[in-house]
């Protein structure tokens, strides 16, 4: 999230140059460390479009998103989504304007928030106790975080580790750019119970000790 001033030098950015900002909200519904934030776009309406979906605060099968493009990009907007795959599903939509005009989005996400935040309060409890020489990031909001690897620890061999002991990790590499870089896993606790999240902790480190004992590998 963009401190105040860093937000109103982006929209001044824009609007000096006659650009357009695409906001992705992204992991604005959950937020665990203050109140959600407003969007950009409810500030500069004229040179932010606000994109947002479904994927995480409902289910990722609906396959429903949005843009809030400014007034005169609404037509054209329009136009390049219908030529792109000719709609939506109708029905889905329909069904999720019903769920916002009755205001049971807004009491999902409420009931929600403390959920999550508790499986997140869980997972890093239990890396503090189990794993305390990983280092978690990104804690503030979402349904997941990554956990940064002590040095001389590889992700590949971790991911490979943990799946002997049942348990299933994904590593930062593959959204990487390009290049080498630091070590890490990604620990997502949407659908874990706070007893399963600690469970899964232990058998992570169960499988980093496993490594940790032996002989690193030449590479």
């Amino acid at each position: 999230m963009l401190p105040a001033e860093a937000r109103a030098s982006v929209v001044r950015w824009a609007r000096d140059r006659g650009a357009v900002v695409l906001e992705d909200d992204y992991d604005a519904e959950f937020r665990y460390d203050r109140a959600p934030v407003g969007a950009i776009q409810g500030l500069a309406p004229d040179v932010v479009v606000h994109a947002g979906s479904v994927s995480k605060t409902l289910a990722p099968g609906l396959r429903l998103g949005w843009l809030v493009p400014p007034p005169h990009l609404t037509e054209a907007v329009a136009e390049a989504k219908l030529l792109a795959d000719r709609g939506s599903p109708a029905i889905e939509q329909l069904a999720l304007a019903d769920f916002l005009l009755r205001g049971e989005f807004d009491r999902h996400l409420r009931r929600m928030r403390p959920l999550y935040r508790r499986r997140r309060d869980a997972l890093l409890g239990a890396l503090g106790e189990h794993l305390p020489g990983f280092e978690p990031t990104g804690v503030a909001a979402g349904l997941h975080l990554v956990a940064w690897l002590p040095e001389g620890l590889r992700e590949d061999d971790l991911i490979a580790a943990a799946a002997r002991e049942g348990v299933k990790v994904a590593g930062v590499a593959p959204y990487r750019i390009a290049g080498e870089g630091r070590q890490g896993l990604i620990l997502g606790y949407s659908d874990l119970n706070e007893a399963r999240i600690v469970e899964g902790v232990q058998a992570l480190a169960t499988a980093t000790r496993a490594l940790t004992a032996r002989p690193p590998r030449d590479r």
